[in-house]
């Protein structure tokens, strides 16, 4: 995987060995990161992402060694070191390394990976529900974009990946539909795109938003709102969105088959249309 690794105040070509099994992070798992994307050098939406992890930082008790514009100016820097013509994932991490039990806000560290990640193309994928849930404000720090919440969605998606799916619809706590377990979830209904409302359960994706306020410009109703399974197994349309694959149209949720439809088509070429020449690093 060719890539560029920013780590201890330096540019690497390789990934570098951060932590040992002293450091609060690989211990107790007091680590959060965010995702962005660059195509043919432009990355959209990059200082939202930023943003978001200097939040997710803060969220997990962390001290923050910069800016968000500063980390905003380094994945900038990363993606000039690549071939303009790469697909990249752009990843910022704070983790931290002191603490016993309570991460010590001091000992807050920065890395930064830009590497290699061909885009998906407008492909399918199929889903099942999930048994997992989200977990509510008061039992987690679902606010963050933090790796201490990513166990139990890859529980899901292993448990998915085993029945014959690719993915995993997830309910919150209460029993409402929150998410795929690796993007946002969307339905279509009589031409309105439906996406669930945010409810401090999940994500609030920086794909989601940019996708709702295209959609809405583009003319097509966006509606944020509780949605059950049974709305989504009665839906036109079932899509995701997210940073990875951007959007995804579902072709199977549980024993229902479905087609690509013309809204996810839709959401995937305006999205596509924005970011080329958005934000370019070159």
């Amino acid at each position: 995987m060719a890539g560029v690794y920013f780590a201890e105040g330096a540019w690497h070509d390789e990934p570098q060995k951060l932590i040992g099994p002293e450091d609060h992070s690989f211990w107790l798992g007091s680590s959060v990161f965010d995702g962005a994307r660059s195509m043919n050098g432009c990355a959209p939406d990059i200082e939202p992402h930023c943003q978001r992890l200097h939040n997710s930082a803060v969220s997990m008790g962390l001290v923050p060694t910069m800016e968000p514009a500063e980390v905003v100016a380094l994945c900038r820097e990363g993606v000039r070191k690549m071939p303009q013509d790469s697909e990249l994932y752009i990843r910022p991490m704070y983790y931290a390394t002191t603490g016993f039990v309570v991460p010590d806000p001091e000992g807050t560290k920065f890395c930064l990976s830009v590497y290699d990640a061909p885009m998906p193309g407008f492909t399918g994928f199929k889903v099942h529900l999930s048994r997992r849930r989200r977990p509510a404000q008061d039992m987690a720090i679902t606010e963050a974009k933090a790796g201490a919440l990513y166990p139990n969605s890859s529980r899901a998606l292993r448990e998915a990946m085993a029945e014959g799916y690719d993915n995993a619809i997830i309910m919150d706590a209460n029993g409402n539909v929150a998410e795929f377990a690796t993007a946002n979830l969307w339905i279509v209904k009589d031409g309105v795109a439906y996406t669930p409302a945010l409810n401090g359960t999940f994500l609030a994706g920086v794909t989601r938003k940019r996708i709702a306020e295209l959609l809405a410009e583009d003319g097509t109703e966006v509606v944020q709102t509780t949605l059950s399974f049974d709305d989504v197994m009665k839906a036109d349309e079932v899509f995701s969105s997210g940073n990875y694959g951007k959007v995804q149209p579902v072709t199977q949720v549980e024993d229902r088959d479905l087609q690509p439809g013309p809204v996810a088509r839709k959401a995937y070429d305006l999205y596509m249309d924005y970011a080329k020449g958005h934000d370019l690093f070159a």
